[in-house]
């Protein structure tokens, strides 16, 4: 299977992701997989799967939706959309996060590294209810 193949089916599985399908992650990463998001850095599957079963406790109806795919040989960069529902809040709004994965296969086509990046400051913290009044009024106050 081509690198190419391979990116593809890795973006249909994170669009696809359920609190089941966590346990498959083994099927794209590699054992020793490092994984970095603004929020965590970890390295290995059982940490890695961790971190995902958690967003399905912590959020409701989480998912992506892949909107772009640049793959150069054992690496890609995935555009996406993080979709998803507070739970402890008032507002039951559906919230949408923007980002990108970089991803890195190994020899063997399995990701060895996988690095998101997105602004937490704009893409989530803005976006609760009391954090996100003072997170406005500070980037207001920074862009005056």
């Amino acid at each position: 299977m081509s690198q190419r193949q391979q990116f593809a089916q890795i973006a249909t599985y994170f669009e696809t992701l359920t609190p089941q399908s966590v346990d498959h992650l083994k099927t794209f990463y590699s054992p020793t997989a490092r994984f970095k998001d603004p929020f965590n850095e970890v390295e290995g599957i059982a940490d890695i799967e961790r971190i995902f079963k958690h967003m399905y406790v912590a959020l409701d109806n989480p998912r992506f939706v892949i909107t772009e795919q640049v793959v150069d040989g054992r690496q890609a960069f995935l555009t996406w959309e993080f979709r998803f529902r507070f739970k402890r809040f008032e507002t039951r709004t559906e919230q949408v996060v923007l980002g990108t994965s970089h991803l890195v296969l190994n020899e063997h086509n399995l990701i060895d590294l996988h690095r998101d990046y997105w602004d937490a400051a704009e893409e989530l913290y803005e976006k609760l209810p009391w954090v996100g009044s003072l997170m406005r009024w500070l980037k207001k106050r920074a862009n005056a």
